[in-house]
This record gives C-alpha cells, sequence and structure tokens, in this order.
C-alpha cells in the first residue's frame, strides 16, 4: 500500500510533462561544456548547478545506492556538483555510503574530474568532501587528504581558498568544500557563504514543498549559494524517492513561475539520470 501510494504520486507528477520533453523552443544545452556560455566574472551563486547526492553510492542494494551512472558520466551529463564521502582506510579514502563500499577510491574520483577538466576547461567541479564510516580524527584526515595532494600529485587539480570564487578562477579546477573539520579551504554550509536546505529524513510528500521553497528563495533573495537537496532516504530506499519527487521538481522548473529565472544554486539529485531531461531542464535556468 505504502509502494503504491509513493508510486501513483510520482506517475501523478510525471504526468505534467511528458517523458521529460522540453519546452516548445527550448534551446539545446551542451552539457559537457555549459559553463563556457558564462563569462569569467561570473559569481558561483548566479548559476544553476546540477549536482548528484552522494555521488559514488552506486552499490550496497537499494537503501544504499543513490546513483546509477558514474562519476564520468555524470560530470558528462552536465553534473557539476559532487558530494563525495570518504572512508579513512589504510592510509588512503575509500568511497563509501555508510557501510557499503561503493567499489571506488578517492584517486577514482581525481581521475574522473582531472580527465573531464582536461577535456573541458571552460567547466569547474564544486567538490563536498567528508568522512564516511570512519571515526578518524580530524588531523588524521587532513594528513590523508594532504598525501593525495602532495605527495600523490593532486594539489593543482584544487582550487582551495577561504571564499567562493569566481568563475574564471574556478575554470579548469576542483573547487573543495571541506566538510571536515581538518580540512583547508571553504567550509562546506558556512552560513556566510550558503544556504542549505538537505532535509534527508522527510517523506516526499513533506519534502517537495522544502525544495520548491529554497529555489524561490534562492530568486528572491540572492546573495548566498543555495544547496538545495531534492534527494532523501525516508521510509523508502531513495530511488523509490527520486521517481517521486524528481518529476515534481523537473515539472516545476519547466512552469510558469520558473520562466526565465536563474541562479537556482547547487541542486544535488538522486538517480538524475533516470528522468530524461532533467539535468538540461536545471541548465535551462542559467
Amino acid at each position: 500500500m505504502e509502494r503504491r501510494r509513493f508510486l501513483t504520486g510520482a506517475l501523478g507528477a510525471g504526468a505534467v510533462l511528458l517523458a521529460g520533453a522540453p519546452p516548445a523552443g527550448a534551446a539545446a544545452v551542451d552539457t559537457r561544456a555549459w559553463m563556457a556560455g558564462h563569462g569569467d566574472g561570473t559569481a558561483l551563486a548566479r548559476l544553476t548547478i546540477p549536482g548528484t547526492h552522494d555521488s559514488g553510492a552506486r552499490f550496497g542494494g537499494p537503501w544504499a545506492q543513490c546513483q546509477n551512472t558514474t562519476v564520468a558520466q555524470q560530470l558528462d551529463s552536465g553534473v557539476r556538483f559532487l558530494d563525495v564521502r570518504c572512508r579513512v582506510t589504510g592510509g588512503s579514502f575509500a568511497i563509501h555510503h555508510g557501510s557499503a563500499y561503493q567499489n571506488m577510491m578517492f584517486g577514482d574520483v581525481l581521475i574522473a574530474c582531472r580527465d573531464f577538466l582536461a577535456a573541458h576547461p571552460s567547466e569547474t567541479v564544486l567538490m563536498r568532501v567528508k568522512q564516511e564510516y570512519s571515526e578518524e580524527s580530524d588531523a588524521t584526515f587532513r594528513a590523508v587528504f594532504d598525501d593525495y595532494l602532495d605527495r600523490r600529485g593532486w594539489r593543482s587539480l584544487f582550487r582551495i581558498g577561504d571564499g567562493l570564487p569566481l568563475l574564471g578562477e574556478a575554470r579548469g579546477r576542483v573547487v573543495l568544500l571541506a566538510d571536515n573539520g581538518g580540512l583547508p579551504g571553504l567550509r562546506w554550509a558556512d552560513s556566510r557563504h550558503f544556504a542549505v536546505q538537505d532535509d534527508w529524513n522527510a517523506l516526499p510528500d513533506a519534502k517537495y514543498p522544502k525544495i520548491e521553497a529554497h529555489f524561490r528563495a534562492a530568486v528572491e533573495r540572492p546573495g548566498p549559494l543555495y544547496v538545495n537537496f531534492v534527494s532523501t532516504s525516508a521510509a523508502l530506499p531513495p530511488r523509490w524517492n527520486s521517481d517521486n519527487l524528481n518529476p515534481r521538481v523537473h515539472a516545476w522548473l519547466d512552469g510558469s513561475w520558473a520562466a526565465g529565472r536563474t541562479g537556482l544554486g547547487i541542486v544535488p539529485l538522486d538517480f538524475p539520470a533516470t528522468r530524461a531531461g532533467l539535468v538540461e531542464a536545471l541548465l535551462r535556468h542559467n
């Protein structure tokens, strides 16, 4: 009964937008190089940035899985925010969602970003880095991160600073959003720079109004970089919840109120690839 109710809601919302078809007359979006259309002086907070929640979480069963595409595929699709969860193990970072190891290491994520940015130097990737399924001290977490930067040679990939860079300052690099007390650079969710909606335990019918309200706030009260998580794991696995929420968000993006609005901020999604045209709908708000 519960499963049927959620799926019925998802189907009803999906009917508002036929199979994710773009609005009539909508221009095609180059998902691999969409930032090329914005000047170097563009503030990141004035962009609409598709993202993924728990970006590496493709394994571990229905409660652990949040994505069905690789990091490289996400970047190609237009995603520019990655939510990377790292377990400290053996002096390295293993990518986890809770206890579920995701069959890749932090270095694999960095390789995907390096290769993408080398091919598309107009772009940047914003990366939240958080400790997951380990309780090492901040100092230990920092030591492992510094090892990646220096001994393993990844420092040049990162843009590490105390504030949000302009787009021109970030092109070709990964902007670190530090969600660990030991990491350098810009603090994740620092209220001086960010406005975050991340009610990860709200049922879809309670979550959706928060998503829409945060979109409206980004338009009506610009300033910080808004982060608007569409994802939730309440009551049902992430895929089932995304089947409910993603079509509703897509319909809102292509609706009358949102038409012509820009600067919606970072929008992390579960399973965006299962909703044809969803990422492109976000990119049209740039």
